[in-house]
């Protein structure tokens, strides 16, 4: 069964008012406190960008009790448990507190991600209140999440000539790797690693070059049309600013599917052995390209991902093999 809809999440739409102001509440919580996590591990090394993290801390917390004032003079003392992860459109940003080497770039990128979702959620959630106090909190608070966002970038946008152009350069640069890079990387990686155990499986079970070919190419669509739902439905893109969500469906299903599709065309040959070698071959430069579009994208480190990447793809090879010859 196909998953669309993450599983006990909600859409922003249903939030209430009394909800969206108990989700910001514990977001402004939830991020000073892991910025004054990652400002005490650079505050040796990094001390001006451990004192932005600080001042950007102290101010979540002013935007907390701001929202607390609000928040107790219309709905009273208690406030129900909502985070980002109970609402479907917050994508998870990886706290680099938990990263063994922290670099001040690294920094910035997420405390970016961060601010930026929480100003696009600020401007939706102030779309949605009609008491004038309340949309006045919601609207400022979204203006102060912008200049986070602007002060999360600052150091490196100083530091490089081109100014107004660099900046339009470096957000075109974000898109794309969001609506992009990223989905058609995790269709990439799931077609070529996700179908090799039912091909392999196939392939050993049969010893016939044309049956092993149809179950590839089934589990390849299959398996791509999974994926662009999935991708396509589970995020609308407008607290996450990961643009068009059948943008980002098209492109994680099409490249689910090229992914599976690369290692079952050699069966196309008639020959079982020469398709079998070739398809292994195929895999390899499948998993050597994942590897590499994490390095040049993502950056992740080469090596590190080609090792994964490889390891993961030939268990699930053998895995095939095992099921198939047994």
């Amino acid at each position: 069964m196909i998953s669309i809809m993450p599983r006990g999440k909600r859409r922003f739409e249903s939030l209430s008012l009394q909800e969206i102001l108990a989700l910001a509440i514990a977001s402004e919580e939830e991020d000073g406190r892991r910025y004054l996590d990652v400002a005490l591990r650079l505050k040796s090394d990094y001390p001006a960008t451990a004192e932005m993290l600080e001042g950007m801390a102290r101010e979540e917390d002013e935007h907390k009790k701001a929202l607390l004032t609000v928040y107790k003079k219309r709905f009273g003392d208690h406030i129900p448990l909502l985070t980002r992860d109970d609402v479907v459109g917050f994508v998870h940003v990886e706290p680099v507190v938990n990263l063994p080497e922290l670099r001040p770039e690294d920094v910035r990128r997420w405390a970016n991600q961060v601010e930026g979702q929480n100003r696009r959620f600020y401007e939706l959630a102030a779309g949605k209140a009609e008491e004038a106090e309340v949309k006045k909190l919601l609207e400022d608070l979204a203006a102060a999440e912008g200049e986070h966002e602007h002060s999360a970038l600052a150091f490196e946008r100083e530091s490089m000539a081109g100014g107004a152009a660099h900046a339009e350069e470096t957000e075109a640069h974000r898109q794309f790797v969001l609506q992009v890079v990223q989905p058609g990387l995790a269709g990439l990686m799931d077609g070529s690693v996700s179908t090799l155990a039912p091909l392999f499986a196939a392939a050993m079970a049969t010893q016939d070059p044309h049956a092993t070919l149809l179950v590839g190419l089934a589990a390849s669509v299959g398996a791509g049309i999974s994926m662009g739902l999935t991708e396509g439905m589970a995020d609308d893109g407008k607290i996450s600013g990961r643009g068009s969500p059948w943008l980002r469906g098209v492109v994680c299903g099409v490249m689910t599917m090229v992914g599976g599709v690369g290692h079952a065309l050699p069966y196309l040959l008639p020959h079982f052995g020469t398709a079998t070698m070739l398809a292994l071959a195929v895999v390899v430069v499948e998993l050597i390209a994942i590897a590499w579009i994490r390095w040049k994208w993502m950056e992740s480190g080469f090596w590190s991902s080609v090792v994964q990447i490889i390891i993961g793809g030939l268990l699930v090879v053998a895995a095939g093999f095992l099921l198939g010859g047994g």
